[in-house]
């Protein structure tokens, strides 16, 4: 069977349970609406063409339509692609000729970004279709994932990755249909699909979409909602805390699990007092997302810990040389299962090179394990840092960066943050020294917000390693001053 048949076998068992809750608009699906309207958006795909192989864009804050366009892709063999609503402009449009989607849909707040795109308030929907080709080898979903050298990757989730999360993370975190999850991550990462939307679906239960993050409305929808698990990345749950939630507003959580960055042990400790089961999660958009779980009876006596491995998650540490490493010896996370992503689009001797010999997949995370399995994210090897719970690739930044006519040559490393984690700080050579207001008004349209550096370091000379390349590592500990 392929990994969507709950739609037909929930429409059936739940009919009129409520499924989805869009907050934006306050309009609601049962099972039975969400499987008729997957039917309605596959005929509406089908009669544009749309076939196995193509890729549809999507334009939009969190929406129903996220959810019922994966649906109705994967029963046309078809690929989703969300795109990431922060980019610029210009970044959108690279996206758009570099994946080059059969079909462009956007919401009208991104109007007249593309040449060719359908408005999805214009859509009118009304007859069914009942093809189904879904494959669990098939990829059903394409999200983008930057890497080092600012080239956008497509990893691309096939069914059986799909669903081997979605089985799993009810099974290890007891999940059951009765729970009501809340979605405020953005469905162009892989949290706000497969960390609880996803399995919640496929058990039964019901999930809020919210368009954007607001902890007020976090606060509020816990309580009246009566939310009973719920996942933020750290940036977030420290934002909730600050804001002053309270007990009563938390009667219904059964547990809250972060991810996507370490978060403080401060922060968890501040949640577990105010008698909310507050665990950390790890995943990765190549592989899970969901795999390790930290047992509730665990949470403070491994306090910081991401657990142990899911049955699923087939893992090992090992050192530079490829070596595994023993107890309480820091190296990199290689994962391999079935939940290991089809690869990158069009880039498939980069995928290649992200496995080992074996198959497993190179994280590029540097973690621990302690005498009785549990393990720890110590750091990581790549460059990559995260701020307000986004990746930010240096190599992408920088390259355009040294694009400005003022900068010679430019190297983007974090620096910690009180509010975002971790922001840019960037080291450059030039004949004069640059503001980061005139810097800012340049970047608009270049690259996200997210990613522009908030501090600037003008250097004579840069630091060199033997080989003549930049010393990274002396930049990174210099900006920790």
């Amino acid at each position: 069977m392929s990994w969507i048949s709950f739609l037909g076998r929930n429409s059936l068992e739940y009919p009129e349970k409520i499924a989805i809750i869009e907050q934006g608009t306050g309009q609601s699906l049962t099972y039975r609406e969400l499987e008729t309207q997957v039917d309605q958006w596959t005929y509406w795909l089908e009669n544009l063409g749309v076939k196995k192989g193509d890729r549809v864009a999507y334009l939009s804050c969190n929406s129903k339509e996220h959810l019922l366009l994966l649906f109705a892709c994967a029963r046309l063999g078809a690929i989703l692609n969300p795109m990431n609503f922060r980019l610029s402009e210009g970044e959108l449009r690279h996206q758009v000729a570099f994946s080059t989607p059969k079909v462009i849909i956007t919401h009208k707040e991104f109007d007249g970004i593309f040449q060719r795109s359908f408005l999805i308030d214009d859509i009118k929907l009304g007859n069914v279709s009942k093809t189904d080709l879904s494959n669990n080898d098939h990829a059903a979903l394409m999200l983008f994932t930057s890497g080092s050298t600012g080239e956008p990757k497509g990893v691309l989730f096939h069914g059986k990755m799909l669903e081997t999360n979605i089985q799993m993370t009810c099974k290890m975190w007891n999940l059951v249909p009765s729970d009501i999850t809340m979605v405020e991550t953005p469905f162009f990462h892989t949290g706000g699909y497969n960390v609880l939307c996803l399995p919640l679906l496929w058990l039964g239960g019901t999930a809020i979409l919210a368009e954007k993050f607001d902890p007020q409305n976090v606060v509020d929808t816990w309580k009246n909602e009566k939310v009973s698990v719920y996942f933020g990345v750290p940036t977030m749950f420290q934002n909730i805390y600050s804001h002053g939630v309270k007990e009563e507003n938390t009667n219904s959580l059964r547990f809250c699990v972060s991810g996507g960055a370490a978060i403080a042990k401060e922060t968890i400790l501040g949640y577990q007092q105010l008698g909310i089961m507050f665990k950390q999660g790890f995943g990765l958009t190549e592989v899970g997302p969901n795999c390790f779980v930290l047992e509730e009876d665990k949470a403070l006596l491994k306090l910081g810990s991401i657990g142990r491995p899911m049955p699923h998650s087939v893992v090992k540490v090992v050192d530079g040389e490829g070596n595994k490493v023993g107890t309480s010896q820091p190296g990199e996370l290689l994962i391999k299962g079935d939940h290991l992503c089809q690869g990158y689009f069009q880039k498939e001797e980069l995928f290649k090179h992200s496995l080992d010999e074996e198959g497993y997949f190179k994280t590029g995370d540097l973690v621990q394990f302690d005498e009785d399995g549990y393990f720890y994210v110590v750091g990581r090897i790549k460059d990559m840092y995260i701020s307000g719970g986004e990746n930010v690739y240096p190599g992408e930044v920088e390259k355009v960066l040294r694009d400005h006519p003022g900068i010679d040559e430019a190297v983007v490393v974090a620096r910690p943050h009180e509010k975002w984690g971790e922001v840019g700080k960037m080291y450059y050579s030039a004949h004069q020294e640059i503001e980061l207001d005139e810097l800012n008004e340049w970047l608009k349209g270049k690259l996200a917000k997210y990613k522009w550096p908030k501090h600037l370091e003008k250097l004579d000379e840069f630091p060199l390693l033997p080989n003549g390349k930049i010393n990274r590592v002396q930049l990174k500990e210099g900006a920790l001053k």
